[in-house]
């Protein structure tokens, strides 16, 4: 099953708005999904640049979302949601902030899970990957795009 992850700032493929990058306000862009399973008792949000130099980059590690949720808003972090650790060491969104000069992939995933994760504080996106096993209803993406210059 998929969910339809869409923003009001970027369409899929498109430039995400320096607000939302580590060159601007460096906030978590507003996001809305649909298409969540009845049966969903959380959802996990993780944010990941498969074009980084070193291999995919950790830009957000969310999970502990309510299933009545069905969007995020700017900067929004849900009551009783978790944030672990991104590849910044940061246990928060860290926007993109890619070498200067080519253009790098944002997808922004969102996963209903049918149970919740039991994660500590500060989980690494592959925690989270390893604790969601099994455990995935549904998912989809929202791939945006960011080029410093």
């Amino acid at each position: 099953m998929t969910i339809a992850v869409s923003s009001p700032v970027f369409n899929e493929g498109d430039q995400i708005p320096r607000r939302f990058t580590g060159d601007g306000v460096d906030v978590s862009p507003p996001l809305s999904f649909t298409g969540l399973p009845e049966q969903t008792a959380e959802l996990a949000v993780l944010v990941e640049d498969p074009d980084a130099p070193s291999g995919t980059f950790t830009h957000w590690v969310m999970w502990g979302i309510g299933p009545d949720q069905s969007s995020l808003g700017e900067g929004e972090v849900p009551t009783g949601a978790a944030q672990g650790k991104n590849d910044f060491g940061r246990r928060s969104y860290g926007g993109p902030y890619p070498p200067r000069g080519r253009s790098h992939r944002y997808i922004f995933e969102i996963l209903a899970l049918s149970e919740p994760l039991r994660l500590a504080a500060g989980a690494s996106a592959a925690d989270l990957r390893r604790a969601a096993a099994g455990k995935v209803l549904a998912s989809g993406r929202l791939t945006g795009r960011y080029q410093r210059r």
